[in-house]
């Protein structure tokens, strides 16, 4: 047991790619990188849904394919984006154990062991950056990691060290055994459904909130729980603007989030649909954006810094270079935005739950909960980037998305059961 009160997960086996030379696997992969800048842009293509032409979307597909190819092993190699309570089965033969009666039947051969594993407690996140383990550093080590950084965030973590993130998943772990996956992705946007991801999202290997719906589909055990943080990509708001168009955004700024609502609600009513005819209970969160207005003044305290010595926050000015509307002209303009998507996604979450109300085993919820969070405070900026969050901010998310689960918790009847030591109830999927 560790400080968190949870049992330690065994390090990841290294192989084959862990003996690959990492400047070569590197070099590959940035200069297939520069060469795709240079020759894609389709970001507009992927907010609309309007497909790119064939020759490029050819190329995209070629070029995607060949750097999964070159890059196999290092796939193989890096944790995945999946983690199942290490010692479940000694757990759910606990007679105790309100998962116990599956354990009997996968003891008297009626069920596998996966099958078992089936009946653990799903939780799925879907979201960007602000979830994962990501920020800019150099070119090449960028996108590396966005390739093939998972876990070390404030939903999935498994470390055991107690002065890392007290995760989402492991607070939940230290309570019942279940199964956690993470589909979120570095720049994934609320785009329209049956758009494609342009390649620089392919190479990482990231999606777009209708691809991360379109994974958790295919999978055959349904989450119970489903909790989505998404759209901070979209709130780019100068990107292809003219300089004209850039004086008066009034209407850029409505008709971006609009646009947000329509996308996320189709993607949105996919999960919904197919919840409906699931035979277990299902409880779907829906995270309002980070507070920008507290996070620009976080980022003005780093930039402070960094003026000072420049050797601190070294990567600070990848923000601008990358995400326009965070250049000081438009910053105002792009908290304004955030507050108008919130107001939309608020209002998509009382229309479906109206539209849910004769639907019992599916619910949905509007959380503020990391709306709150305070990114003012200087430690919560990541130190090499000064843009995204630090590895503070996660323990502080993850406190903050956990304490806001609750209600769902009890609608999937996972609950605090008084003096038995914190154990969960666990009862939403039934036997077979």
């Amino acid at each position: 047991m560790n400080g968190h009160g949870h049992v330690p997960f065994p390090p990841p086996t290294s192989t084959l790619a862990g003996r690959m030379p990492a400047v070569i696997r590197r070099a590959l992969f940035a200069t297939t990188f520069l060469c795709s800048t240079a020759l894609w842009d389709v970001r507009g293509d992927e907010l609309t849904g309007t497909p790119p032409p064939l020759p490029m979307a050819v190329g995209t597909e070629i070029t995607a394919d060949l750097v999964n190819v070159i890059f196999l092993f290092d796939r193989l190699a890096s944790d995945p984006p999946r983690a199942t309570s290490a010692n479940y089965l000694a757990r759910v033969s606990d007679p105790s154990s309100p998962l116990y009666p599956g354990y009997l039947e996968y003891k008297q051969g009626k069920i596998n062991r996966l099958e078992l594993k089936e009946r653990l407690p799903h939780v799925a996140m879907l979201g960007d950056s602000l979830t994962q383990h990501f920020y800019f550093s150099s070119l090449p080590s960028s996108f590396w990691r966005a390739r093939t950084e998972w876990r070390r965030n404030w939903f999935l973590d498994t470390d055991p060290n107690p002065d890392g993130i007290f995760s989402v998943y492991e607070r939940l772990n230290y309570f019942t055994p279940l199964v956690a996956t993470e589909y979120n992705g570095a720049g994934a946007l609320v785009a329209a459904p049956g758009s494609r991801e342009d390649l620089r999202k392919r190479l990482v290997r990231a999606r777009n909130f209708p691809g991360q719906v379109n994974r958790v589909l295919r999978g055959t055990r349904f989450p119970d729980l489903i909790m989505i943080w998404i759209g901070h990509n979209n709130l780019d708001w100068v990107h292809g603007l003219s300089s004209e168009e850039r004086q008066h955004p009034q209407q850029r700024l409505r008709t971006i989030a609009a646009q947000v609502r329509v996308n996320y609600t189709e993607s949105l009513q996919r999960l919904i649909q197919r919840a409906k005819v699931e035979n277990h209970r299902v409880a779907i969160v829906i995270f309002g954006l980070a507070n920008i207005d507290k996070y620009l003044e976080g980022r003005r305290k780093a930039e402070i810094v960094h003026a000072k010595n420049p050797r601190l926050y070294p990567h600070f000015n990848s923000g601008p270079r990358s995400f326009e509307s965070m250049k000081p002209p438009y910053q105002k303009n792009m908290a304004r935005l955030a507050l108008m998507i919130d107001v939309e996604l608020r209002a998509m979450v009382a229309g479906l739950q109206r539209e849910l109300s004769n639907t019992h085993h599916v619910r949905i919820e509007y959380s503020d909960a990391l709306t709150k969070v305070d990114f003012s405070r200087l430690e919560l900026i990541n130190a090499v980037d000064g843009w995204h969050p630090s590895i503070e901010a996660h323990k502080v998310l993850a406190q903050a998305a956990f304490s806001a689960l609750r209600p769902s918790l009890v609608f999937l009847r996972i609950t605090t059961r008084p003096g038995e030591k914190r154990r969960l109830l666990v009862d939403n999927y039934p036997g077979r």
